[in-house]
């Protein structure tokens, strides 16, 4: 997801995306600690989209 699309979304669909994201980050890692993933890029990506979402609702309620 890119930030333009990010930036586009309401507050709540921003909490809802970053959950979902969260819980997708944290299957991830699970099934790469039992076995290996068949692309373990994808833990990095989640993680850093995460990142952008929070960055976005911080953003927001500093405004």
């Amino acid at each position: 997801m890119k930030q333009s699309e990010i930036n586009n979304l309401s507050a709540a669909e921003l909490q809802q995306r970053l959950s979902e994201l969260k819980r997708r980050y944290s299957e991830l890692k699970t099934a790469h600690t039992i076995s290996p993933i068949e692309n373990p890029l994808q833990i990095r990506t989640i993680r850093r989209e995460v990142a952008r979402v929070a960055t976005e609702i911080t953003k927001r309620e500093l405004q």
